[in-house]
């Protein structure tokens, strides 16, 4: 009796060695194929990240042409896009605001719809009388009918329409005020006041970038975002001379 137990244990365990050796073969079958399907998944991974990032260098040449385009008809601001581009995301980033790409081609292309203003307006060496300022104020909405038509442009629709609204709501096209006016808009409209007072134009000379600081920091309230002014004021000087200096 004690020989048969003794058998059929043996037997059970040699059943259950063969069952452990099977079970370990098909989880090292399985860990095999999560390994190969991980490394499909990444590989994929790798290209869609290629495909994402070439797409993403295509359409910047597409905004940086349309805006060369756009400045070849205002020649006198020179590269001012560009330049009020980087003012804008350095704003951006003392103010801690990520700013998407398509946020940043609606700053390069904050002036597209003045290719709907006539030249003789555009081109005017005088002070605009107020026919003519009400036509060049509807540059802004030219602008964001424009982007708005082009797909992956249609998210920076909003910087363009908006970036001549001012905090007091006394700003255009749409007399928006405060908050109601987009955060990148009111980011942007410091840059772009920025660049604007410290480039030569036809009606007035280039001010000191200290200078214009001060004047900027004087519309804290009024014509800008306090809290953006706030962020404008933590940068250095040397911080927008340099930016100057490398895009010309």
């Amino acid at each position: 009796m004690a020989v048969r137990d003794q058998t059929e244990l043996t037997r059970e365990i040699e059943r259950l060695r063969v069952e452990l050796a099977r079970r370990e073969r098909e989880a090292t079958a399985k860990e095999l194929q999560l390994e190969r399907y991980a490394a499909d998944l990444r590989e994929t991974f790798k290209q869609e990240r290629a495909r994402s990032q070439e797409l993403k260098r295509s359409y910047m040449a597409t905004v940086r042409a349309l805006s060369n385009a756009v400045e070849a008809r205002d020649a006198y601001t020179g590269k001012h896009a560009e330049r009020v581009t980087a003012y804008g995301m350095e704003i951006a980033r003392a103010l801690g605001l990520r700013l998407s790409p398509e946020t940043e081609f609606g700053f390069l292309l904050h002036d597209i719809g003045k290719v709907g203003i006539p030249d003789a307006i555009l081109y005017k060496p005088g002070a605009l009388n107020r026919e003519e300022r009400a036509l060049m104020a509807r540059h802004p909405v030219i602008g964001a009918e424009i982007m708005s038509a082009v797909d992956f442009l249609s998210e920076a629709a909003a910087v363009v329409r908006s970036h001549h609204e001012r905090w007091d709501g006394s700003g255009y096209p749409d007399g928006l005020a405060a908050d109601q006016i987009p955060l990148a808009a009111r980011v942007f409209a410091v840059a772009d006041v920025l660049d604007a007072l410290t480039t030569e134009r036809p009606y007035r000379r280039a001010l000191p970038l200290g200078e214009a600081r001060e004047m900027i920091v004087a519309g804290a309230g009024t014509q800008f975002d306090p809290g953006v002014i706030d962020a404008f004021r933590s940068i250095d000087d040397r911080t927008f001379e340099r930016i100057a200096r490398e895009i010309g």
